[in-house]
């Protein structure tokens, strides 16, 4: 069956349903899909209750598979294979972890405005994000379309910003919450990455804005300005009209386009077991060549 798309908001997102995807991809399908993500930017698929390998399956059709922070954090994990990022408040043991843990500082992290890897380069192009355990409340993901974005700022903004390059940094959101515990090995790691303000999405052609809570410094701007006029352009990018809130059900997998979409966490209780699994691509040569 072909893919099928219902729109779940006005301006991104839509419903996908019609293929299996705890089953290989056809080149067809892969097509579909990536054309589905270049319209709108997060695809919500229901009742696909992945295993581990058949999500790295689905995340290997789009190209290879990024681990993110795992190269700095370098702790136990609790996944079978490291290509599957854990996001959960669940410990190495399979405990529901400490409110103080480090495996619930990556929790507060994520409820920042972000776009997954911009810190690096290549960055990254698709994420997928499955649940497995949902809390009693709260625990949404939140998305806003940075062509939208974009789209809607004023001339004067669109002029002034055009040109402009941020420095976009790994650690910036941990220090932003308190967490300074790094050694200069680790933070050596991974070095910030620079990318456009205005960026052109490669799927679509349209212009984004590309910024987030990662981006910490306009290169060549002073340091107040810099971060004033980065706080105001995500204040604009995240207007409730622009975003869409998805609220999770057990088997749901949830993908969107990180280079055309910030996304974030909301708050739940943090005593109360969620389990998430994600995987995420590459935006690199061979990623495009696989969605082509």
């Amino acid at each position: 069956m072909p893919i099928q798309l219902t729109a779940l908001h006005p301006v991104f997102v839509a419903e996908a349903s019609g293929i299996d995807l705890t089953q290989p991809l056809s080149p067809a399908d892969v097509r579909a899909i990536n054309a589905a993500m270049n319209q709108y930017g997060v695809l919500v698929w229901r009742n696909q209750p992945l295993n581990a390998q058949q999500q790295i399956q689905f995340a290997t059709a789009f190209g290879p598979l990024d681990i993110g922070l795992k190269r700095v954090f370098q702790r136990k994990e609790r996944l079978e294979d490291e290509r599957l990022i854990d996001i959960s408040n669940v410990d190495a043991e399979g405990n529901v972890a400490k409110r103080d843990s480090p495996k619930n500082l990556s929790n507060y992290a994520n409820q920042l405005w972000h776009s997954d890897s911009s810190f690096m380069e290549p960055r990254a192009a698709y994420s997928m994000l499955s649940c497995l355990i949902k809390p009693s409340w709260g625990g949404n993901t939140e998305f806003a379309d940075l062509r939208y974005a974009y789209d809607t700022l004023d001339s004067r903004t669109k002029q002034a910003i055009e040109g402009l390059k941020a420095e976009h940094y790994a650690l910036h959101t941990r220090l932003i919450l308190g967490d300074e515990a790094y050694t200069d090995e680790q933070k050596k790691l991974i070095p910030p990455a620079v990318w456009p303000i205005v960026d052109t999405h490669s799927g679509s052609g349209r212009k984004v804005l590309f910024v987030g809570v990662h981006a910490r410094q306009i290169i060549d701007f002073p340091t107040a300005e810099s971060r004033l006029l980065l706080l105001d352009l995500l204040e604009h990018a995240t207007r409730r009209e622009g975003v869409y809130a998805h609220e999770w059900a057990v088997g749901d997998l949830v993908m969107w386009d990180n280079r055309s979409t910030l996304h974030r966490g909301r708050r739940f209780d943090i005593a109360e077991r969620r389990e998430m699994r994600r995987t995420t691509v590459n935006d690199t040569p061979e990623a495009m060549l696989a969605a082509a």
